[in-house]
């Protein structure tokens, strides 16, 4: 790609030797496979926070909702200094035009998830959230698609992941432009199978907000676009989903097609349903009944094309 989606990412998933115990955690997929379509923007808050290289563990201690950055060892609190720290970063990463974010598993300060939380000091008594950057940095930049490496190994994760971050990506270019009503419509219409294939409920409350936006002050339209747009992806897209929207794409051909292409078609989306094939098979036989015939409402639909083929993501689920 000439213009590379920037994402943050944490520092060791790029091979960058700041662990605590001066090694990395690189990163295969994220490294090879990603790195043609991203530029990264690399962070580290325990180096950035004067923790060192290498440097004691920490750990987090307290409640869910408010809890402490302690060293292991010699019980330094760098809870303060994080705070700090968070603030500024995080609000630098929201002006840099982020359109992801890719976090170490299990940080405490980096995980999104399944990060041990202790009652107190000395407790074996846990429980499990996120790291304290992250944290933060999700409720600050909630819009923000994020996930963390050992998740990206999931192949329906790392699809919904990827297609979050390029959606989210053509959101901010279109939100720049000159914003009319009819320039909603066309993002709206061309996004219409996308969303369907990750969720019904959503999609149907976003036709709605658009069938009244000549209502809605346009500040106020962006904001209520944009959360429903970003919530809508992130529900799964399932087999059941895609198979409704395929059959649906299908309804724009009967009238084109010979009795056998149809049956071909319909064959291989049951085969799909079955699970017998990859998404990509389905799409890819519709995509070229589409372009053939040249369906121009077909044709702009993302869903045909979410991501950079390359990427081979719809290969695997």
């Amino acid at each position: 790609m000439k213009n590379k989606i920037k994402i943050g990412v944490s520092s060791c998933l790029l091979g960058e030797e700041v662990r605590w115990n001066g090694g990395h955690k690189k990163d295969r997929y994220v490294q090879a496979a990603l790195d043609n379509y991203f530029e990264y923007v690399p962070t580290c808050p325990e180096v950035d926070v004067g923790m060192g290289i290498p440097r004691e563990t920490v750990a987090l201690y307290g409640v869910l909702e408010d809890h402490k950055m302690i060293s292991k060892k010699s019980q330094t609190d760098w809870t303060s200094k994080m705070n700090t720290y968070m603030k500024g970063r995080i609000s630098t990463l929201g002006k840099n035009d982020l359109c992801g974010y890719i976090f170490k598993s299990k940080s405490p300060s980096c995980g999104i998830g399944r990060v041990p939380i202790y009652s107190k000091f000395g407790s074996s008594k846990v429980r499990y959230g996120p790291g304290m950057f992250a944290s933060s940095f999700m409720k600050t930049l909630p819009l923000i698609p994020v996930e963390d490496e050992g998740r990206l190994h999931d192949p329906v994760i790392r699809e919904n992941f990827i297609v979050r971050v390029f959606c989210f990506n053509r959101l901010q270019t279109f939100l720049k432009e000159r914003f009319t009503m009819g320039a909603l419509v066309s993002f709206h219409t061309k996004h219409k199978f996308l969303i369907l294939s990750h969720s019904k409920k959503q999609y149907d409350a976003m036709g709605k907000l658009v069938a009244n936006a000549k209502k809605i002050k346009t500040a106020e339209l962006k904001t209520r676009y944009s959360k429903l747009f970003m919530a809508a992806l992130t529900y799964k897209s399932t087999s059941k989903k895609n198979t409704d929207v395929l059959l649906h794409m299908t309804g724009f051909l009967k009238k084109i097609l010979t009795r056998e292409e149809k049956k071909n078609i319909l064959s291989v989306i049951e085969d799909y349903r079955n699970e017998l094939l990859p998404l990509v098979v389905p799409v890819t036989l519709i995509y070229h009944q589409v372009k053939k015939h040249n369906i121009e409402y077909l044709l702009d639909q993302v869903y045909l094309n979410p991501h950079p083929k390359e990427l081979m993501l719809r290969n695997h689920v």
